[in-house]
């Protein structure tokens, strides 16, 4: 769910932290070439001045891999924290979204690319101190702004999520969706004809911190029973990082403007196909056991990862519309190739590291499956 940050274990998508406009623009589509989701298709693009506000942590830096490659001029805005040593031989202008723009002024860019803003306020100081300086604005907001998901097929002009207080700065699990949505209409007041707002559901993925995806190949090659929630048609959504990184490259080679989701896969997944496909392409020969949504209410347990039970508030939760992104170009990769390479990245951490952030631990997955079949 965009750029948000926080353990789903047991929560539902209003229930936790990110750390990832009721008028929604129509989106210019320009070229739409290009195969396998590289951006701007086979050709050479013209090179682009691009700014990255932030860059180092999960989003940003396949954006700028993807932008390096393609022959584009990058520079970073960030505080130097996060990962500092990442792109050594990149422009990294030190500063802070919360009021130290200083570093901005004076330069020009043709693109902007706003990662890591939560609150609205901090979009709304970025456009004041870009205004004239960049040709386009770039925000990553989420699918989480349809919050509650009370229809299916939710496409970009569904109305979004509102909260009583807009300038609070308290991002949760009630606030999040609204907060994006938010600071969408900052960035849309400010480049009303120069805007991309992009809306990506929830993104895996190697380097993911929030081991939603990575706990299930990773706990499907452990092998044994595994704890399989809810039904196995019940739909599912995500996006790699990396696809996401090179779609939004394409996107700025491409001139594109105004909102659109970005989901995937392309043909619709279930949770079973997402388990069985994970299991077979890791090599695995754990045992799924399905326990239905009911119980797991039960045991108080109403999602698990980035599964949540497709009814109520979060009925469309995970059939949002992405034709908008596909049509522009966006190939997602297979989910085997995701799957591999996520477990590959996760046994490569150190022992405190590979402590997973998100699913069951192996105690209270026994519980659970005793209790469910002792009925």
């Amino acid at each position: 769910m965009g750029n948000d940050t926080a353990n789903t274990t047991d929560l539902t998508r209003r229930q936790f932290v990110g750390a990832a406009t009721v008028a929604v623009g129509g989106l210019a589509l320009g070229a739409c070439g290009g195969d396998g989701g590289e951006p701007g298709g086979g050709g050479s693009p013209t090179p682009l001045r691009i700014l990255i506000l932030g860059g180092t942590n999960f989003i940003g830096p396949h954006q700028v891999r993807a932008a390096v490659a393609r022959g584009h001029e990058v520079t970073l805005f960030n505080r130097g924290i996060t990962n500092p040593d990442l792109f050594p031989d990149l422009e990294t202008l030190i500063g802070d979204r919360d009021g130290d723009l200083g570093a901005l002024a004076g330069r020009e860019w043709d693109v902007v690319i706003d990662n890591p803003a939560n609150i609205p306020r901090w979009v709304r100081l970025s456009v004041e101190a870009l205004s004239g300086s960049v040709g386009k604005y770039v925000y990553v907001s989420s699918t989480g702004v349809y919050v509650p998901y009370l229809t299916t097929d939710i496409r970009e002009d569904a109305p979004v999520d509102t909260i009583e207080d807009p300038e609070t700065e308290v991002v949760d699990g009630r606030t999040f969706g609204a907060l994006k949505a938010l600071a969408e209409d900052e960035a849309r007041g400010a480049f009303p004809d120069s805007h991309l707002i992009v809306r990506p559901t929830y993104i895996v993925g190697p380097g993911d911190a929030t081991d939603r995806y990575t706990y299930w190949p990773v706990r499907l090659s452990r092998g044994g029973e595994v704890l399989a929630p809810g039904d196995p048609t019940d739909p599912m959504q995500h996006v790699d990082v990396r696809d996401l990184g090179a779609f939004m490259i394409k996107a700025v080679e491409d001139d594109l403007a105004g909102t659109m989701n970005v989901v995937g896969p392309r043909e619709p997944l279930t949770m079973g196909s997402l388990l069985e496909r994970t299991r077979t392409a890791i090599g695995s020969d754990a045992e799924l056991v399905w326990v239905d949504a009911a119980f797991l209410r039960e045991q108080g347990l109403p999602a698990l990862t980035y599964w949540t039970e497709p009814a109520g508030d979060y009925l469309g939760m995970m059939q949002v519309n992405g034709d908008r992104a596909f049509a522009a170009g966006f190939e997602p990769r297979p989910l085997e190739q995701t799957a591999v390479e996520t477990l590959e990245w996760f046994n490569a951490q150190d022992a405190e590291r590979q402590e997973l952030r998100s699913g069951l631990a192996a105690e209270r997955e026994a519980e659970l499956l005793a209790a469910f079949r002792a009925g």
